[in-house]
């Protein structure tokens, strides 16, 4: 396995020496790719905030970005500590935009005219939203608003990310990879169980009646889970009593369950594994035996010498981020 750091200064391509390790983090939702490495200054390395870099594995691009941060220490002054991020940064900008009968992937063509992105493949999300007015939000949540809205109209969700330049989206069901983690490929893992957050056994939706002044109730409850748990109970005020008994029980079904959170440690690193990505966990965390895809909701690639781990947060099912 090798690796290659490239940094581009005024046209000029510079190839420094890297110290120790090289990282890159990838999070699904709201947060820009984050390249992170420590060079030795040598003569006729230069090099400036905004100057764009690349890594590649084996000859292969997994990163392009851009230099956002240089730190040295006075007690080593010999080597600049680095990061750099994606062009996924720019969706952090804020804006204002109205806009009529789009898709999610033509809100993303929009943005991406609008910010001098660079565009790869978007997958069509179908889904025609009728309006929408976005005041005063990040580029993120525009773009992750059409998102849940196609969501919520499809069933079908999307990953958006940068693939080594360029502006990607993928359906969730196109991030499968045929890897297995289990007892031999995760170094450790760190597993929870709870019904300390988002569990709820009760749910209470109350509706102001205007017309006869009086307030109406909604309620799903599961007696079995309060004997055991307590009330647990979930509050919400909603505009209209249109399928509000069927809201509750929806909310009872998804919530009156215990929560779980699983982070995998030293992985054997797979450069295809990124925010979004399906895997098979099959794992014995004590409670349960898990034999499951789930969804990597953050990765840490470390990359070392002649060795690639990767630390993973997963998420689905029972499993929360």
């Amino acid at each position: 396995m090798t690796y290659e750091l490239i940094i581009q200064h005024n046209g000029t391509v510079m190839f420094p020496a890297v110290v120790e390790d090289v990282t890159i983090e990838w999070e699904r939702q709201g947060q820009p790719g984050k390249l992170s490495f420590e060079v030795v200054k040598t003569d006729g390395l230069s090099f400036q905030e905004g100057d764009p870099c690349r890594f590649s594995v084996d000859g292969s691009p997994i990163f392009y970005g851009f230099v956002f941060e240089k730190s040295r220490k006075g007690s080593n002054p010999k080597v600049i500590k680095v990061t750099a991020y994606d062009q996924l940064y720019y969706l952090k900008n804020k804006d204002t935009y109205v806009y009529t009968d789009k898709t999610a992937t033509e809100v993303i063509q929009m943005v991406a005219d609008d910010f001098q992105l660079n565009l790869g493949s978007l997958e069509g999300t179908g889904h025609k939203i009728a309006s929408r007015v976005e005041d005063n939000q990040t580029l993120f949540d525009i773009i992750q608003n059409a998102l849940d809205e196609t969501l919520k109209a499809t069933g079908k969700m999307y990953v958006l990310f940068d693939d080594a330049g360029k502006l990607t989206l993928k359906a969730l069901g196109s991030m499968k990879l045929g890897m297995v983690i289990d007892d031999e490929t995760a170094g450790d893992y760190d597993y929870k169980s709870s019904i300390a957050s988002q569990t709820y056994d009760k749910i209470k939706l109350s509706y102001e009646n205007k017309d006869t002044g009086k307030r109406e109730i909604y309620i799903a409850q599961d007696g079995s889970h309060i004997n055991q748990w307590g009330v647990l109970q979930y509050y919400e005020k909603i505009d209209s009593t249109a399928n509000a008994k069927a809201m509750a029980d929806a909310l009872l079904d998804l919530y009156n369950t215990k929560t779980r959170t699983l982070k995998l440690q030293d992985v054997l690193g797979d450069v295809r594994v990124r925010a979004g990505t399906l895997l098979v966990v099959t794992l014995g965390l004590g409670d349960i035996n898990l034999s499951n895809y789930l969804m990597v909701e953050q990765v840490k690639h470390t990359f070392k010498e002649s060795v690639h781990l990767m630390d993973l947060k997963m998420r689905g099912g029972t499993f929360v981020a």
